[in-house]
């Protein structure tokens, strides 16, 4: 794609990044056969390609962002299929991110966005925030359908019918290992997922003392930044990510790590980008040692000797994640591991279109959510599975809002198999009653 920025723009180093993305875009369109939101909508300005030509044409002439270019971009998932279909490697997340953080700075919303997404970013990344919120929705839910506006609605109806209790297990601690250490590794605990599922961290936990790895969760870590970082917000997103950095790094110098371990796909496409985000900044180094040490618990058991066992008589659906496939390029080792575990694996059809979960994108574009959410649970309850499994609390909360079938944690149904509790999810007794598994220390 030719494009046509001044030796002035080319000093900015995000137009320099924008440039080099768009010239590699040779428009063949290969993009929209997997796009959800173009499949969903039928536009061309719905698609990557049509977004690419808003982002290129919003860059080069440098005007404040349109109503019309907002549209298009705030319907954009972010799933990334485009980049796994793209044959030129266009690498479209980096030029969606900057299209968002200059709508940001160029645009004024109306009132109700800017409200809602200020209200989003007060509170979802801050645990206890949320689940207060998370409260608050609950005693809101059976008024759901008065709602005039769908986003709110759609906010109380993705609210959990049962809070899980705080858990300990997510204070600055050290696990250590059950037998001959194999690993020191520090878990990325999250923050929407430590008020939504605390179930995630604790087999997390569990699996991988048991496999030989020292856990430590690092004093100072929080959330990642995606949540507000795929708002625009870039301050806000470069400020928890350096938070992070430096938590780990402190590690890092001190009894070292072999890995940060992120059990939610979302935060750890994320994490794997902080070395691009701080590429121009103090620091630079230590975002890309970050980076280089942050891996998704699958590729962590894939280097440990995860027990084979014996066949469990459970058929488990399989959902990958779109940060996790596409973002990641994981598409194995979750399969891999559970088939080694004693499940017989399920993979869905149209395996690779996101559910509409996408971090806030089921709140802020509900519409759209549904039909995709919709589209996905057919395909996964086509199979007749026992249980879904997925490898981002995000997902699970989407599919699980719609679902009669079980749905956990890729990783929860590989302690269960390797010796740990059942999990609550899949126990109607558990869901009442959650089991008070001990961790070792």
């Amino acid at each position: 794609m030719q494009t046509n920025f001044t030796p002035e723009q080319m000093k900015d180093p995000a137009i320099e990044r924008a440039n080099e993305i768009l010239r590699s875009c040779v428009h063949c369109g290969f993009c929209t056969a997997t796009c959800p939101t173009y499949q969903v909508l039928g536009d061309e300005l719905d698609s990557p390609r049509g977004r690419i030509y808003l982002i290129k044409e919003m860059l080069e002439t440098g005007r404040p962002a349109d109503e019309k270019t907002v549209k298009h971009i705030d319907r954009c998932l972010s799933c990334l299929a485009c980049m796994t279909t793209c044959p030129s490697g266009v690498h479209y997340m980096h030029l969606v991110d900057q299209a968002r953080a200059y709508i940001e700075k160029t645009y004024k919303r109306p009132f109700s966005d800017r409200a809602l997404r200020w209200l989003l970013a007060r509170i979802l990344p801050y645990p206890t925030r949320f689940r207060l919120a998370l409260l608050g929705a609950k005693i809101g839910r059976p008024f759901a359908g008065l709602m005039p506006d769908a986003r709110l609605k759609a906010m109380l109806e993705m609210a959990p019918k049962k809070i899980p209790p705080v858990s300990r297990n997510d204070d600055p601690q050290v696990f250590k290992a059950i037998g001959e250490r194999k690993k020191r590794v520090a878990l990325m605990t999250g923050c929407a997922q430590k008020a939504l599922n605390t179930d995630i961290n604790d087999a997390t936990i569990r699996l991988l003392q048991r496999l030989g790895c020292d856990v430590v969760i690092a004093r100072g870590m929080g959330c990642c930044g995606a949540l507000v970082h795929h708002m625009g917000k870039e301050e806000e997103s470069h400020e928890a990510a350096a938070k992070n950095i430096s938590a780990w790094m402190a590690e890092v110098k001190g009894d070292g790590l072999d890995a940060i371990v992120i059990n939610t796909s979302g935060c750890g496409t994320t994490v794997k980008d902080y070395g691009h985000m701080f590429r121009n900044d103090l620091l630079a180094a230590d975002a890309a040692k970050v980076s280089e040490l942050a891996m998704d618990v699958s590729e962590v058991l894939m280097q440990l000797d995860l027990p084979e066992g014996a066949d469990k008589g459970l058929r488990v659906a399989y959902h990958a994640a779109c940060s996790l496939q596409h973002g990641q390029q994981i598409k194995t080792y979750p399969k891999t591991l559970l088939k080694r575990a004693g499940f017989t694996v399920l993979e869905p059809a149209d395996a690779h279109l996101c559910c509409g979960s996408a971090g806030t994108y089921n709140l802020m574009q509900p519409e759209i959510s549904k039909e995709l959410k919709a589209r996905k649970i057919k395909t996964l309850e086509a199979k007749t599975p026992d249980i879904i499994a997925a490898g981002n609390i995000g997902c699970m909360m989407q599919i699980g809002s719609g679902t009669e079938v079980p749905i956990v944690h890729s990783v929860e149904l590989l302690d269960w198999a390797t010796g740990g509790p059942k999990p609550p999810a899949l126990s109607e007794e558990g869901k009442k009653h959650p089991p008070n598994v001990p961790i070792l220390r």
